[in-house]
């Protein structure tokens, strides 16, 4: 537990990084977006569909549809935006190995394809659950554990999906399924935390990306206990140099340098003194 508290505050203080507010700034937008074209959607869906022919209860359907609209939109939200999100929240992940843990060498990363079937295969599976769940809203003696069983399935597929995300970056899927089935019970808490934060008006326009921030620190401290260490980088794939390097690079060209003036300098002075003939 206490690793999941420090995450937890420690993706809430990744929002006061430069790099992670631009990650954000793009977050808002796109879960922005996806409600709207979400809710769009699924108007539309419920609009052409035409429940009764007589038109006062048509009337009375349409209304009705409309509350509808919003409470699947509300519904969906999460699945949707987790998986959406995914393709930008890369951006996150770097900033926070930047801050957190800067001698790490670069992740390997996965390929576009490597990474564009598992968020679609994740949409769609967590979609159709949530979708089994509208009819659970028309029995009444079920709304009391409702939320239970509404966080406790997009707890564990959120949860998949942002482990999935940190982890494939630097391990190999064997390995990543091996620490989720170690792990399972501490990230379905966490899971059931990032949903939750997902329903919470104007905090889920950023809760992808405190989501993401604090998926990472739980992944390192669980792969340093698993002793799981990097996959091998792809051939023909180069890292770019790490910033350690970069500077200690600019320091040794800037001391050649200086040395290089210094004696030029002394070259000069050599010359003056020396009396002509």
């Amino acid at each position: 537990m206490g690793t999941l508290l420090s995450a937890y505050f420690k993706g809430f203080g990744q929002l006061s990084d430069s790099k992670t507010r631009a990650v954000v700034m793009r977050s808002i937008a796109g879960a922005i977006f996806v409600f709207i074209v979400l809710y769009i959607a699924l108007y539309f869906a419920l609009k052409i569909t035409a429940f009764v022919s007589i038109g006062w209860l048509e009337i009375i359907f349409d209304t009705i549809a409309q509350f509808g609209v919003m409470a699947l939109t509300w519904l969906l939200f999460p699945a949707v935006v987790t998986a959406v999100g995914s393709f930008m929240l890369n951006g996150v992940v770097e900033a926070v190995e930047q801050r957190h843990y800067p001698n790490k060498p670069v992740a390997p990363g996965q390929t576009i394809a490597e990474s564009l079937v598992p968020a679609a295969k994740f949409m769609a599976v967590t979609v159709g659950f949530n979708l089994l769940l509208v009819p659970l809203l028309i029995i009444p003696p079920l709304w009391p554990i409702l939320p239970f069983i509404y966080l406790g399935l997009n707890g564990y597929l959120i949860s998949r999906e942002y482990f999935e995300l940190v982890a494939l970056r630097r391990i190999s899927p064997d390995d990543a399924k091996a620490m989720h089935e170690r792990w399972k019970t501490p990230l379905l808490i966490g899971g059931i935390g990032f949903a939750f934060m997902l329903t919470i008006p104007l905090l889920n326009l950023i809760a992808p990306v405190i989501a993401t921030a604090a998926m990472v620190h739980m992944f390192e401290t669980w792969r340093k206990k698993d002793g799981v260490v990097d996959k091998p980088t792809p051939t023909g794939r180069n890292s770019p140099p790490k910033k350690q390097d970069v500077i200690s690079s600019l320091d040794l060209a800037s001391t050649t340098k200086a040395k290089s003036r210094t004696l030029s300098d002394e070259d000069d002075v050599m010359n003056l003194s020396r009396p002509d003939k």
